[in-house]
């Protein structure tokens, strides 16, 4: 898989050095020289370009890439990427960073974006997430808020606890996609037993999240 990266900075040289060890072909673009460190991440492509101007993304060839990040530091920038991504290349899958929780309403659909990562909202859940039995923490929003990626640490009086996953009657929009228990990952099968101190991760749709979490918790 091709990805074209906006933003040649930390985060986007982390990306990058990720998606390249998981076999992917990947491009960083920025616009400063300063960014440009081929040695830190040298087997991905690099431009010097600003990736907001049509022409240095037609010198990208976008539309031979399969996903585009919209990492910047900078909102405004990775919001005119993801839009022209998804109106002028048809690239489709888009990712865009939210750099300022208060711009967060703005990465949507009409702005080209796919899935929105808010680093301040995947911050505090993860630290809810670290802290929390028995409580839903919500680590991630997928298309505009139809669905979103959901924890759950199974408490001791879970009355759920020993219960077959096939016998559950989960809320609607609901998947149990794994089952995280001492140390290992499982993807649940039907016979499969939910045990306490389980760390159960769902995508489900926002409204039934209450649902799923009274379900789950004895509170």
């Amino acid at each position: 898989m091709r990805v074209a990266i906006a933003g040649a900075g930390a985060v986007g040289r982390s990306i990058a050095q990720e998606l390249l060890e998981n076999g992917h072909e990947i491009l960083l673009i920025d616009k400063s020289p300063k960014a440009i460190k081929v040695e830190s991440v040298p087997r991905a492509e690099w431009l010097l370009a600003d990736a907001c101007e049509i022409a240095s993304l037609d010198d990208a060839a976008l539309e031979r890439c399969q996903v585009v990040v919209a990492s910047t530091g900078d909102d405004k920038a990775n919001l005119v990427v993801s839009l022209l991504a998804k109106t002028e290349y048809g690239v489709p899958r888009v990712v865009a960073r939210i750099n300022h929780p208060k711009n967060e309403w703005l990465f949507n659909e009409s702005w080209g974006v796919d899935v929105a990562v808010s680093t301040p909202r995947l911050l505090s859940a993860l630290v809810e997430e670290a802290v929390s039995v028995g409580d839903l923490v919500r680590l991630m929003t997928f298309r505009q808020g139809e669905a979103n990626l959901v924890e759950l640490t199974l408490p001791e009086d879970a009355p759920l606890g020993g219960e077959r996953v096939g016998s559950v009657d989960w809320p609607r929009d609901t998947a149990l996609v794994a089952i995280l228990r001492e140390g290992r990952v499982l993807v649940p099968t039907p016979d499969d037993t939910l045990e306490p101190g389980d760390e159960l991760m769902f995508v489900a749709t926002q409204d039934v999240e209450d649902e799923l979490a009274e379900l789950l918790s004895p509170r």
